[in-house]
């Protein structure tokens, strides 16, 4: 694809994400992260989670979109957006299967490159990812990766799809920096805010959070900032140490629980909420503590 082709399609994926935003059901400023499951309820699309290996699928008639519970769970954030690009550029139903990483050889068409486009534009809008850094009084282009898993926590994404829209999409990181970020072990990156060796995912939490829900699944460790106070913690969450004054919490088992902390010095309330693991099924549900029977749900279902 030449330069001018892909510009193109990037100017298409931008003004589509600013469309979406804008929309009269949504309303929600570039200059912060948004809940993608929101996005795609507002829209009329329903989501579910399958245990298929793949991406995700979208479904056109009626709109659904399945994103393999397989996959890491800020991955599937992205997978999701990915998606409703589908659907919102008016493509027909698609499989997307499984894409190992940057290293993959497999060469995407132009439909591809643009939902994939139009995802990173709607998760990543560079005004809220300026002011990110900005608030943080942290540089894009010389930020550690600590602080860049931290600020991909901040918009519900993973790390390698920040680092990689910051360098493809948003200049604002030297692809040559951005291979070498790509290449850092995350199990030492999050060691690095834990200072704990462990296996586990890790949701890095700040004051400067700005997603109106706090969410994760079970098994992911949970950074929360100094002086977080969960309120009746167990059996959902567990808190494992400290790093600094900042708890540390697992989360053992789906529901939610309330967190009251300071954002950039004011006291504020946000809700955590938990998800079993893998879960399997409609993603409104995933967070209920006990299973439902939402698959008798006769409008929800798909062949």
């Amino acid at each position: 694809m030449t330069p001018g082709a892909r510009r193109q399609l990037a100017q298409a994926a931008l003004a589509k994400s600013l469309d979406v935003r804008s929309c009269h059901d949504l309303r929600v400023d570039t200059r912060v992260p948004i809940d993608i499951y929101e996005v795609c309820a507002a829209l009329g699309i329903s989501i579910r989670s399958v245990g298929i290996n793949m991406e995700g699928m979208y479904v056109r008639n009626p709109p659904q979109i399945l994103v393999s519970a397989l996959r890491p769970y800020p991955r599937r954030t992205f997978t999701c957006a990915h998606e409703l690009g589908h659907h919102v550029f008016g493509h027909g139903s698609t499989i997307d299967e499984l894409v190992e990483g940057a290293g993959s050889n497999r060469r995407p068409d132009a439909k591809e490159i643009l939902v994939q486009l139009f995802a990173g534009h709607l998760l990543l809008p560079v005004l809220g990812v300026r002011s990110a850094f900005a608030s943080r009084g942290w540089d894009a282009k010389s930020a550690s990766p600590a602080e860049l898993l931290t600020i991909a926590c901040s918009f519900g994404v993973s790390y390698e799809a920040l680092v990689t829209h910051l360098a493809s999409s948003l200049n604002m990181l030297p692809e040559r920096r951005a291979r070498e970020l790509r290449r850092v072990p995350l199990p030492k990156v999050r060691e690095t805010l834990t200072g704990t060796a462990s296996s586990a995912p890790l949701l890095v939490v700040d004051q400067y959070w700005s997603l109106p829900t706090v969410d994760t699944e079970v098994g992911t460790d949970i950074l929360l900032p100094t002086g977080s106070q969960v309120r009746g913690a167990a059996p959902v969450l567990e808190l494992t140490g400290h790093a600094g004054q900042c708890p540390v919490f697992r989360a053992s088992k789906p529901g939610s629980r309330t967190v009251d902390f300071l954002i950039q010095g004011q006291p504020s309330t946000l809700l955590l909420r938990v998800a079993r693991y893998q879960y399997v099924g409609l993603s409104r549900y995933r967070f209920l503590e006990a299973q439902d029977d939402w698959d008798c749900e006769e409008e929800d279902t798909w062949q």
